[in-house]
């Protein structure tokens, strides 16, 4: 953590009782600056960029804004009263799930993921920890103002009673088993809650999110309330507070566990386009883990139905991240549109990222088609070179290099365009939290990894 924390620590441990958002945010006090121009206002800076470069590569982060130290208990508190009764030490974090724009120069609707949450070995099996099993999901709208990122709003997500939908695992038998924070004590399953991931916001003020444990597409009311939840059909999620609509492709249930949708972008007409995060486990998880192939889909708000689905291919894992070479590391984060049916596609690993110009063609649509099947062999996934067993792959066409970029960390969850050259990158900072029992001390408290949460932006040497 900062200097700064630790004296801010104590004062807001004290309002940690459900105090306004207001109180909160204006705590917020501004982090280290890090970029260049960390002085002026919240725009991408003036006159900066380089000549044309190979790629992108002469693209160069031109500000950097950080995220100040929020009590996730006094945070959680604020917006739903009573839910938090021990943070354990972790503040506000993951926002960076998502970035998008809010309208006003250097103002940004974020998301929080599910919460805080890591993986400790017992007896030689990993089991997924909750260390604040009570925090719920929400969307924060920020403000970029010169070097600090500060807190304007906050919508809890809720089920269709008011009640928080948790970020806890929703099957037995399907998603991991939910633990206390040493992996000691088993939680309840919750079939309300939420792994929310990408963001955006519809002409009427609602929110369109997407979830990794369904996988599924949630739309939210402007206060955050769940109003349907679509799944892919045969998930069978029962018991929960709000509608669920099975509309989503069954193929989707081979999901890899953690690498549901991720990224989530809306078309001019108004159309969304959800990015599996990984290659299916289709037939098996082996199949998976060693794939390039993953799919995007298009869905109708208006039609309330996928319309298109598409093959999409990752770059070699050693091309994405020179320091890397297992494939599975390789994940779609973000998904921007550009204009027309043009993507901004992020593929990375947790080190490095690139971002890609893709075009939604007509003719690539594979929805309905074998590789919807999941009785097809070998799957879409299992093949070497899709584009020669005539899949349509997209084409693509390297934007940037983010790993070449100096300044830019890593994890990058959320991108947004800010201009015609420049973009908002967003990093998960994973709530402070490590993997292991070593990320909480003797006492229960969070061991904090000192990775802050950081809005960054980047001049690119071309218009987009």
């Amino acid at each position: 953590m900062s200097p700064l924390a630790t004296g801010r620590r104590r004062a807001h441990r004290l309002v940690a009782g459900g105090v306004p958002l207001a109180v909160i945010a204006a705590l917020v006090a501004a982090g280290p600056a890090t970029g260049a121009g960390a002085g002026a206002g919240a725009g991408v800076g003036a006159g900066v960029g380089g000549k044309d470069g190979t790629h992108g590569t002469d693209a160069r982060v031109v500000r950097t804004a950080t995220l100040g130290d929020i009590p996730l208990g006094a945070f959680s508190n604020a917006l739903l009263p009573g839910s938090v009764a021990d943070d354990r030490g972790v503040d506000l974090g993951g926002i960076g799930s998502d970035i998008y724009p809010a309208g006003r120069k250097g103002e940004f609707w974020t998301v929080t993921d599910r919460g805080p949450n890591g993986q400790i070995k017992v007896d030689g099996k990993k089991r997924r920890t909750f260390p604040v099993p009570g925090f719920d999901p929400a969307i924060v709208k920020i403000r970029v103002t010169g070097s600090s990122v500060k807190v304007l709003d906050a919508i809890p997500i809720t089920t269709a009673s008011g009640k928080p939908v948790t970020g806890l695992s929703n099957q037995e038998g399907r998603d991991e088993a939910p633990y206390t924070y040493d992996a000691r004590t088993p939680l309840a399953f919750n079939p309300n809650g939420l792994d929310t991931e990408g963001i955006v916001r519809a002409a009427d003020g609602s929110f369109w999110l997407v979830d990794e444990y369904g996988p599924s597409l949630v739309h939210v009311s402007a206060r955050g309330k769940v109003l349907t939840r679509y799944v892919p059909e045969g998930l069978g999620l029962t018991g929960t507070d709000y509608r669920v609509v099975e509309a989503l492709p069954s193929v989707l249930l081979h999901r890899k566990i953690n690498r549901g949708f991720e990224g989530l972008a809306q078309l001019p007409g108004g159309d969304l386009v959800l990015a599996v995060q990984s290659p299916l486990s289709l037939p098996d998880t082996d199949a998976g883990e060693a794939s390039r192939t993953t799919r995007l889909l298009r869905f109708s708000p208006k039609k309330k139905a996928v319309t298109a689905e598409y093959a999409y291919r990752f770059d070699p894992v050693n091309v994405v991240d020179p320091s890397e070479d297992d494939t599975s590391e390789l994940k779609i984060s973000s998904v921007v549109a550009v204009g027309g049916n043009r993507l901004l596609v992020e593929e990375r690993t947790d080190k490095a990222a690139r971002l890609h110009l893709v075009r939604l063609d007509r003719s690539a649509n594979i929805l309905g088609s074998r590789w919807d099947d999941d009785t097809t062999a070998p799957s879409l996934e299992q093949l070497d070179d899709p584009a020669a067993s005539g899949v349509p792959v997209l084409s693509k066409r390297l934007l940037v290099d983010l790993g070449k970029v100096a300044g830019v960390p890593g994890k990058i969850e959320g991108i947004a365009r800010v201009d015609h050259d420049a973009l908002a990158l967003i990093n998960d900072n994973d709530f402070g939290m490590t993997d292991g029992a070593e990320a909480f001390d003797a006492e229960g408290r969070l061991v904090d990894s000192d990775v802050e949460t950081s809005v960054i932006y980047v001049r690119l040497p071309h218009g987009i």
